[in-house]
């Protein structure tokens, strides 16, 4: 007797595709180098982490070198200390210079390079931050972070290849941090009314609540009127349906 495997379940289907997920069964695109956060304001200031994993399963992560992007240089970049680790900082010259409170800064920051001491790279199956805090941030739509990742055998993973828009991600993509432009003010704003027309609109409103009120104070008026003009009739009725006739 042939016996026939039943179809697979709709739970038995979803089940199979949450364990692919935990499991990691995806493309080796989603471990690479990131920063986090990935999008901020153009001209503010703020606090930014380079996350790197590591994709070796016997080699640790030893050193990181994340390159700024010469087109869109940043007036004041800090680097917070990250224990176990070292950081050097490369400048070069830009012109025009960059203006930061006042001030024409003739260099800005172009390389960050952070080396592992002791025990302290980035072993098989983890991962490690580098916080950095940058601004004023450039007028460009996105910041282009080339970076690359040495690890203890030798091997340099290199994450340099500019993601394009709208096309399938690269094997190799470099940290993109996005740049919106700040918001314009409340008077600016696409669709508002102008201040004046606001306040006349508030005065109609007002106008047409006074008005609201007055009708209903004037209904309320007329209904307790009648109200009294009736209960009268009622009590002259009833005082003369109970008076003795003659």
């Amino acid at each position: 007797m042939i016996r026939l495997r039943r179809p697979a379940t709709a739970a038995a289907l979803a089940l199979a595709a949450v364990t692919t997920a935990v499991l990691g069964f995806a493309g080796p695109a989603s471990a690479h180098v990131s920063v986090n956060p990935k999008e901020a304001t153009q001209g503010s200031y703020g606090r930014f982490a380079f996350r790197v994993p590591n994709e070796s399963d016997t080699a640790t992560t030893t050193k990181v070198e994340v390159v700024l992007p010469e087109n869109a240089p940043v007036g004041s970049v800090s680097t917070m200390p990250v224990p176990g680790w070292t950081v050097a900082v490369e400048k070069r010259k830009v012109d025009p210079p960059i203006e930061v409170h006042g001030s024409q800064l003739t260099e800005a920051v172009s390389k960050l390079t952070w080396t592992a001491t002791g025990d302290a790279a980035v072993k098989p199956g983890q991962f490690q931050e580098f916080p950095v805090s940058m601004g004023p941030l450039p007028q460009v739509d996105r910041m282009v972070f080339k970076t690359l990742q040495t690890y203890s055998d030798g091997n340099v993973a290199r994450w340099i290849e500019e993601p394009t828009p709208g096309a399938e991600e690269p094997e190799n993509p470099a940290p993109v941090l996005t740049l919106a432009p700040a918001s314009a003010s409340a008077s600016a704003t696409p669709g508002a009314a102008p201040a004046g027309q606001a306040a006349a609109d508030d005065d109609d409103d007002d106008d047409d609540a006074d008005g609201t009120a007055t009708g209903l104070a004037i209904a309320g008026l007329v209904a307790g009127l009648a109200g009294l003009l009736l209960g009268g009739l009622a009590f002259a009725r009833t005082r003369r349906e109970a008076t003795p006739k003659a």
